[in-house]
């Protein structure tokens, strides 16, 4: 067994941390203050680079390390950073916030000076791209934004191009509304002045950092970026215990998003998942309370359009008056060059995003989550340590953003869910498209958390979200959540399956949590009814299609065949036609809003909606089914050749992990950059999803699943791919990689005794003497 030993500056006790051999940290202290600061040690020792980079990126300072093709996304980053009161910030979050925050980052720091000291130990990506770690300061922390998941403004945009360029019917295959309440222009509303480029600053600063060029805003992936999670009661397990599980849907990559780890601490014994640059656990449970969460896409922005001031364009209209833009100047250091001083914009509504002096107008971003209160995540302390149900929900109360679908249960045997976010309230207006910034749009303040909505003890025994509409039948029609609300295909896979299992288990849920049937798929193949096979000439594989399960196993050709016929050519040639019904001559809009890339979780109902044109022209789908169909074969033909017998959704569709900080570096084990290739199973509508892009290679999903044993906390189980550790020398780095491929887990172990039986590193964090 390895054993190490830190002094580590500021601790008050020792700290024992028990790394089990699947690289799970069990951090034991003698108080609070003590365990967070362990946990930002112990972050940085397994996770420097990943949160280095991370802290740089959302505070703007890529720039000093990596040269002036940074500067455009630090001055992004900089112009979403929270720049409120930060009195108001830290008290928003309760009265222990700033003491766990700065914990936590006196751990990071005192790691930072370690290693620094000990530079054989600096992850290599520091020696690959020249610079070294930097301290952090707790303020960092709080006003970093833009790693959270938010993307009401882009649907603004897309929905005022296609609504503008392409017409309402168009729109609604775009993305259904939820509720189906008429899409009004707002008055004042010139949807003429707007372009996809109005948020380029906004996508830039929320892209990853592009180590392989000059960085370039992402592309908008939020819409997928969904979760899975479900809790079901005693009367309704294998064990009588309740059982929570939950898989977040995030991009996938070298390493992991998430981190887990157990703090143990006087008062508290929390163990889970979180972002490693995050104190606390957002995801796991207490021994008490277990608890996850997916999104729930409550509308938290709101895109305003400004008229410029003829005689001074440094001017907008608000009222009857004109108001003076507020102007910022922030130095960005820059490596082997001069500094770069900086202009930022804000209206009185939030940041400046793009102006057009020429065209008299202005654009800026309003975000709840730019309110004191509302950095991503954090208001997680506040519940990790609820004894009850009523404590949880009531920990709830402080939670900013993002808006989130929160499942729970109890040792006493409650479950439950609650939706929490900040909604704004909009009298008169619901913020589905981009308004005037004069005045006659404003938010009349936010909702209170009890108005949100949520439910203890379902009558069902259970409960599942999967970002879909779940609002309940009573909910207050005056008080709109959002209209984006995501595909109902993988909820409603979820759902057919708990309504008919009285015995769930942790090993069904797990499985469930790998499913791989389309829903989408058996609705869309079921619409092709009105398709006459005889007039179809590959009317074997079409048979096939009607006949198939849905399952999008790596084996399976229907799943090749289904995947690229509609995403490619099907649903391509659907618009088409729906685009010569509504006599749409510049396609271009409704082309990149509708037909999106293959990594987005597709919407369902705009596919049956193009579908349902044909029921009583049955000869028309037949013939369109036929060309596509034969275009998408020949396509697969040109990937895998003419033998049939050998085609299989596998062979095409796969995982590749990716360290772009030391993929293709010299004299460095290619394994440090990239693993995989591997086959995956699904897509972006199965439960197990699996985004993909146009090369097939997944690039949305689940890294980390979690299912929970409530009260029997060793029976539990848990994955994080491909390992927990970031650095690429440590045994921790990738070992997770081929069971997750497998569809494997291990033991979420919780005890003392089982976490001793399973220890494979012993840690120890020694107080200054």
């Amino acid at each position: 067994m390895a054993e190490q030993e830190f002094v580590v500056e500021g601790l008050t006790e020792d700290v024992e941390i028990l790394v089990d051999v699947w690289g799970v940290p069990h951090l034991y202290a003698g108080s609070r203050d003590d365990v967070h600061l362990a946990q930002g040690f112990n972050a940085a020792r397994d996770r420097l680079w990943q949160i280095d980079l991370w802290r740089r990126r959302g505070n703007g300072l890529l720039s000093e390390v990596l040269g002036g093709a940074f500067v455009e996304q630090d001055r992004a980053n900089r112009l979403f950073r929270y720049r409120g009161d930060m009195r108001a910030e830290w008290l928003a979050y309760g009265t222990a916030m700033r003491a766990v925050v700065t914990a936590f980052t006196r751990g990071v720091n005192a790691y930072v000076r370690w290693v620094l000291t000990h530079p054989e130990h600096l992850p290599p990506e520091f020696r690959v791209h020249g610079f070294l770690p930097a301290e952090w300061d707790p303020e960092d922390v709080v006003r970093f934004r833009t790693h959270g998941l938010f993307y009401n403004v882009e649907q603004e945009l897309a929905r005022a191009l296609t609504l503008r360029d392409a017409g309402p019917e168009v729109e609604e295959v775009r993305h259904a509304r939820e509720p189906a309440d008429p899409l009004l222009l707002p008055d004042g509303t010139d949807l003429a002045l707007l372009a996809d480029e109005v948020l380029r600053v906004h996508r830039l600063a929320f892209s990853p950092v592009d180590l392989g060029g000059v960085p370039a805003p992402g592309e908008w992936q939020a819409a997928s970026a969904g979760s899975n999670n479900w809790v079901v009661s005693g009367s309704r397990t294998a064990t009588g215990r309740p059982l929570l599980a939950n898989d977040p849907h995030r991009a996938v990559g070298l390493p992991s998003l998430r981190y887990l780890a157990h703090l143990d601490a006087p008062g508290m014994s929390v163990i889970g998942a979180g972002e490693p640059g995050l104190p606390g656990i957002s995801i796991g449970h207490n021994g008490t309370v277990a608890f996850g969460l997916t999104i729930w896409p409550a509308d938290s922005e709101d895109l305003y359009v400004y008229e410029l001031d003829p005689a001074d364009p440094g001017r907008y209209r608000h009222g009857d008056g004109w108001e003076a833009f507020t102007r910022e100047t922030d130095r960005i250091a820059v490596a082997g060059s001069d500094p770069v001083d900086v202009e930022l914009l804000y209206t009185r509504h939030g940041p400046v995003v793009h102006t057009d002096p020429e065209r008299g107008f202005a654009v800026a971003v309003r975000a709840v989550w730019l309110q004191p209160g509302t950095s991503p995540y954090l208001a997680s302390l506040e519940y990790q340590t609820a004894a009850d149900a009523d404590g949880f929900v009531e920990a709830l109360s402080r939670w900013g953003a993002p808006g989130v679908n929160q499942v729970y249960a109890t040792v006493d045997g409650d479950i439950g869910w609650q939706a929490s976010a900040l909604v704004p309230r909009r009298v008169g207006w619901d913020g589905s498209l981009p308004v005037p910034g004069d005045g006659r749009y404003e938010w009349d303040g936010f909702a209170p958390a009890e108005e949100l909505p949520g439910v203890r003890n379902p009558e069902a025994g259970w409960f599942a979200t999967a970002n879909q509409e779940n609002l309940p039948a009573d909910h207050d029609p005056g008080l709109p959540i959002t209209h984006d609300w995501y595909s109902p295909a993988r909820y409603e896979r979820l759902a057919e399956w708990l309504a008919h299992d009285d015995a769930v288990s942790v090993e069904t849920s797990w499985r469930m949590q790998w499913d791989a049937v389309s829903v989408h798929a058996l609705r869309v193949c079921a619409a092709l009814a009105p398709v006459d096979g005889g007039e179809v000439r590959d009317r074997d594989v079409l048979e096939r299609l009607r006949g198939w399960d849905g399952e999008e196993s790596v084996d399976s050709f229907e799943a090749l065949v289904f995947e690229v016929w509609l995403r490619r050519h099907l649903r391509p040639w659907l618009l088409e036609e729906l685009l010569d019904r509504e006599g749409v001559d510049d396609r271009a809009t409704a082309r990149r809003t509708v037909l999106r890339d293959e990594s987005m979780d597709s919407d369902l109902r705009g596919d049956l909606r193009m579908l349902a044109a044909y029921r009583d022209d049955g000869n028309r789908l037949t013939a369109g089914a036929d060309a596509t169909l034969r275009a998408a074969l020949e396509e697969i033909e040109g990937l895998l050749g003419p033998d049939r017998s050998g085609w299989s959704w596998g062979r095409v569709h796969h995982t590749r992990l990716v360290n772009t900080a030391l993929v293709g570096a010299e004299d460095l084990p290619v394994e440090w950059g990239e693993l995989g290739p591997v086959p995956r199973a699904g897509s972006g509508d199965t439960v197990g999803m699996t985004g993909y892009g146009p090369d097939f290679r997944q690039t949305m999903g689940s890294t980390f699943r979690m299912v929970l044993d409530v009260g029997e906390w060793d029976s539990s189980r848990a994955i994080n791919s491909p390992g927990q550790s970031g650095d690429p020398r440590s045994p921790h780095h990738r070992d997770l990689f081929e069971p997750w491929a497998a569809g494997g887990g291990f033991p979420l172990v919780y005890s003392r005794a089982a976490v001793e039986a399973h220890v494979g590193t012993r840690i120890r964090l020694r107080a200054p003497r």
